[in-house]
């Protein structure tokens, strides 16, 4: 099984991934290796560069989710997947390995998803995404409809971490 995540930063994915991770998923994170080879966004590279050294680390997860499902691991790709293009692509690749996959998107409003960002960039381990990297990331995004997604809300994430079978699947 492989867990793919559809959000906007500060929806809740991470948090989310952790949760399987402690259950025994194998979580691979795109942020955190951007952050152990470059550092943190806003705060020690410009946002400008970040496109330029996220396309190496996305691949190199990628390589990692292959070797990983090819040795009969479940998987919980940390990354937020905001084109259909991408999702297709995962999931064309889960299946082509013999695995299944779950699409969770999860949706959270606009003003709370900045009271979350305004919270995690005062915290030392984090970079910063301001309103308009988080506006210019919403509109370069786009929501899953008729994918096969299984729709989290932030009530449904206090009842359900760790329940996926409880998790709204969208008409």
């Amino acid at each position: 099984m492989v867990y793919l995540l559809v959000g906007l930063p500060g929806s809740g994915k991470s948090t989310y991934a952790r949760t399987l991770e402690r259950d025994g998923v194998l979580r691979l994170s795109v942020d955190e290796q951007v952050m152990a080879r470059h550092g943190r966004l806003g705060k020690d590279y410009p946002v400008a560069q970040h496109l330029d050294l996220l396309g190496p680390v996305v691949d190199a997860v990628r390589r990692q989710l292959i070797e990983a499902v090819k040795t009969g691991r479940t998987v919980v790709l940390d990354h937020g997947l905001g084109r259909r293009s991408e999702r297709d692509e995962y999931k064309q690749l889960v299946t082509s390995l013999g695995a299944t996959w779950r699409l969770l998107y999860f949706q959270v409003e606009r003003d709370e998803l900045l009271r979350r960002l305004a919270v995690r960039s005062e915290e030392p381990g984090y970079g910063v995404i301001d309103p308009e990297v988080l506006d210019w990331i919403a509109t370069s995004s786009e929501e899953p409809h008729d994918e096969g997604e299984e729709l989290l809300r932030p009530g449904d994430l206090k009842d359900s971490v760790g329940k996926l079978d409880q998790v709204t699947r969208r008409p």
